[in-house]
This record gives C-alpha cells, structure tokens and sequence, in this order.
C-alpha cells in the first residue's frame, strides 16, 4: 500500500492512498462469499449461484461498494500508521477507483495536529483567590447534617400548618370540568415548599384531616398546559394525614451521633477544616484555568475547523452517554429543552476549541520543558485508580492495552505541565 501526503492550508492534508489490486480482489471474494447465501439464481440451490454469474446478471458492480465498506477501515488505519503525521479529526473520504483488476485508490482529507509558538509561560500573573471559611457557613452545613438526621412524626390533633408534611388527594376542575393531569391520590407536599401553583398551599394551612376543602386558584400566563394558561381553577381536596419534620438538639451528644467526635466543638472544627479544605481545592482549580488562560492567549496556533468539529462531535457524544445513564435519551433531552441537535453542537464548540488550544499549549509546554513520564509516575496513577475504584491495582493493570498506556503518559504530562505553569505563577 503506498500513501501520499499534500498539505494544505489551515493544517489540513489530503492523503492519497492506493491499495493493491490483489486485496480489492480478496475484499471483492469476501464480501461474494457473504452475499451470495442470500442471493437466488434460477438454475441454482440458494447459495450456490458463481460470483461471475452473478456478476454478469447484476453487474460486476454489485459486490463494489460492500467491498469499500470491507477495505476501507483497515486501509485508512494503516495509511494513519504510515503517512508520519499526527491526524487529529475524522477523514473526509473520496473513492477514486474501486475495480476488480486495479488497484483502490483513494483520497482522505483530514486535520493535522497544529504547532504552537509558546509565549511566556512561566511567571504569569493572575489574580490571588481568597481561602476563608467563615463561621456561618460552618453553621449551614451543621444545619444540613441536622436536617438530615431529622425524623417525621404524625400528627392528628391539629390542623394543617405551614411547613407540615401533607398526604393530599386533590382533583382540579376548570369551568365546573376535570382537566387532564388535574388529580391526585396519597400526594406527599411540604405546605410552603412551592411546588404547587402559587397561592395553593397557602389555601391549605387550616384544613383538617378528613375534611374536604376547596382550593381557587388561577394558572399562570406562562403555565406550560397551553390550555390552562391564566385560567382559574377549583381544587377539591382532603387531607389524609398530618406530619411533621423533628430536627435534633444541636449539642455533644448529636456530634457522637454523627461523627466519630465527642464533642460539638471538635466536630464544628472538622467541619471548618473540610470546607477549608474544599475551598483551597476550589482556589488552585481558579489559579489553573486563569494561567492556562494566559498561557493560551499569549500562544500562536492555527486550529483547523476540522478539529473543532471532531472535539465537538466527542463532547456530544460523552454528553448523550451521561444522559443515557440517567435513563434519558439526547433526543428526549432536546424534546425537554426545546433545542435541536444544531443548536446544541454550536453551543458546545466555543468550549471545544478552548479544550483544544489547552491542551495543544500544555502538550507544548511539557516538549518545552522535556517533561518525562518516568515508571514511578505509571505505578502511582496505577494504584491512584485501583484506590479510586476499589480493584486490585495489578487487575487496574490489565485493563489497559498499550495504546492506551500512551495517552495515560500524555495526560500525565500535562498534569506535570499544569503544576509547573501554576506553581510558577504570581499572585497578585
């Protein structure tokens, strides 16, 4: 197989590959081999009908483009392998001869990795992030773990009062007439929460278990039941059962309970500590991206537009795998929001040349500063991952093929990249 390169302009290059004839004529004898089970001749058990029998019936076209399809992937990987450049976007594929006899030949237009002219990498300035943990915000989160150790009691003595949790059986008429979603049996609402449609649970606060009651309300303009939109509607409804939420006594005996403290002062101090912890986290996070920032302003580059489509097409795709975890598809996702896959992708690309130009910068500055990943650095991202995902750190081993050992040295170099330029930063 022989491969030309042509570069041309904005780091694009046409390759022009040409595959010998004797694997088009493997190809073509495959793909025959598959097809012809399927294929009935007159004169022939199915299966059994000559290639060039059929050939000659349909034309000796008929098995060319399975043939491509079965020619093409092998053929463009290796012309990657050989063509000494570094393609960083998805080809543009052109056939320029298929035929049985002759040699496959064609052409592939695709990105070339850019170069990049550094600017001043080290000693940039960026602006100094406050670390301070102030005393309320250890009482919000002390507050947060005593609303979770809260517990709900019954009560049925009384009637409803704000902030109480309700069990509600409702059903909303319009004009004297249900509506469609308008009914509920056994409906868990916090009276206050504003879950409902405005000035609806205040109407509750006073009711009595058991006891019907009758709620008007009017939807709002922007309501999203088109046919409900600033329409007044009657509920009928009736409390099932009253409960209330009972928070704990904030005191030593709490911080036993749920920490491994004696007492609520030691307790408050880890809580300072981990949000202090958390925030200088958060600081050194900030500190990054506005040196990488600079950094990246103050390189040259030439971004392909192809590459920028490649990277955007790879964050749509990690973002419909997140949203299919979740149970949703994308094109649900789009159906929820109201946007199209179009408006969507273009959203994403200013993200995805800032990705790019980042990493681009960070790979040139690890070449700039001969930064080498040494077998220490491996075995300590090793056991890194085996701690992360509770495996054997030699079953973490085995996961990896080579080619990805690779990217696990380039990705570990660029974090060495972002450590020098952000310890070498100033701050102002």
């Amino acid at each position: 197989m022989s491969v030309q390169v042509e570069k041309l302009e904005k780091n694009m290059a046409k390759l022009t590959v040409e595959v010998p004839a004797e694997k088009v004529e493997k190809a073509i004898q495959t793909v025959y081999q598959k097809a012809k089970k399927n294929i009935n001749i007159p004169g022939f058990r199915k299966g059994k009908a000559p290639r060039q029998l059929i050939e000659k019936m349909y034309g000796k076209e008929v098995f060319y483009n399975d043939a491509i399809d079965e020619l093409l992937p092998e053929a463009y990987s290796e012309a990657v392998d050989e063509c000494g450049e570094e393609l960083v976007s998805r080809p543009k594929i052109d056939v320029v001869q298929f035929e049985s006899g002759k040699p496959f030949v064609f052409t592939a237009e695709v990105a070339v990795k850019p170069e990049v002219t550094l600017g001043a990498y080290k000693g940039v300035q960026v602006e100094k992030v406050p670390v301070e943990v102030l005393d309320e915000e250890v009482e919000a989160d002390l507050m947060k773990e005593r609303e979770a150790n809260s517990r709900t009691i019954t009560v049925d003595d009384r009637a409803v009062e704000d902030g109480d949790l309700v069990s509600l059986d409702f059903e909303g008429f319009v004009d004297g007439a249900p509506f469609e979603g308008g009914k509920g049996e056994n409906y868990d609402l916090t009276i206050g929460s504003g879950s409902f449609i405005p000035g609806f649970e205040e109407q509750l606060v006073g009711a009595e278990i058991d006891r019907e009651v009758e709620v008007n309300v009017t939807f709002p303009e922007e309501y999203h039941a088109k046919e409900l939109a600033g329409r007044a509607a009657v509920f009928k409804c009736r409390v099932n059962s009253i409960k209330v939420k009972e928070l704990p006594e904030v005191d030593d005996e709490f911080a036993q309970e749920v920490s491994e403290f004696d007492t609520l002062d030691e307790y408050k101090a880890d809580i300072r500590a981990r949000l202090l912890k958390g925030k200088e986290e958060d600081a050194r996070k900030m500190k990054e991206d506005a040196v990488i920032e600079k950094i990246v302003a103050d390189a040259q580059m030439d971004i392909p537009d192809a590459m920028v489509e490649f990277q955007t097409e790879q964050l749509m795709e990690d973002f419909a795998q997140r949203m299919q975890m979740q149970g949703m598809s994308l094109s649900r996702y789009f159906q929820y929001t109201g946007m199209t896959a179009e408006q969507y992708k273009e959203q994403m690309k200013p993200r995805a040349l800032q990705n790019i130009q980042s990493r681009l910068v960070l790979e040139a500055v690890a070449a700039a500063e001969k930064i080498e990943i040494t077998e220490e650095d491996m075995d300590a991202e090793f056991q890194r991952m085996a701690d992360l995902y509770k495996m054997d750190v030699e079953k973490v081993k085995e996961i990896f093929a080579e080619d990805r050992l690779e990217d696990m040295k380039k990705d570990l170099a660029i974090q060495k990249a972002i450590d020098l330029v952000r310890d070498a930063a100033v701050e102002a």
